[in-house]
């Protein structure tokens, strides 16, 4: 009884490692080829295949499988690094600006050297 539950386990897990290789893979196949360029990555190419790899490898191996850990490896390098860098080039990856009154300033409400 416990391990069918630990193999219970492992298949969700399997099944979440998937989700998420498939989610950076999408995310990937999105963004612009230019993005990859100006952020100073590896190309858009590059990184479908990698991904894609990653998504196969987690559908057809289990998670106790040595190929499955590289592939986490490497969408982990791509939510992490990659992504971060093509949102910030992107323009939509920046810190978000909270709305102040109009003597703040850059790093704070000004008070007038008090």
């Amino acid at each position: 009884m416990l391990v069918e539950g630990f193999g219970h386990v492992l298949s969700w897990i399997s099944v979440g490692l998937l989700v998420f290789a498939v989610a950076a893979f999408l995310d990937a196949a999105v963004r612009r080829e230019d993005a990859y360029r100006a952020a100073d990555k590896q190309s858009k190419g590059f990184w479908l295949i990698i991904l894609g790899l990653a998504a196969v490898v987690n559908l057809l191996f289990g998670i106790l499988a040595f190929l499955p850990v590289l592939g986490l490896i490497a969408t982990i390098v791509y939510m992490v690094d990659v992504r971060p860098a093509l949102r910030h080039v992107s323009g939509r990856g920046g810190p978000r600006r909270r709305r102040g009154s109009s003597s703040d300033g850059p790093y704070g409400p000004y008070n007038g050297g008090r």
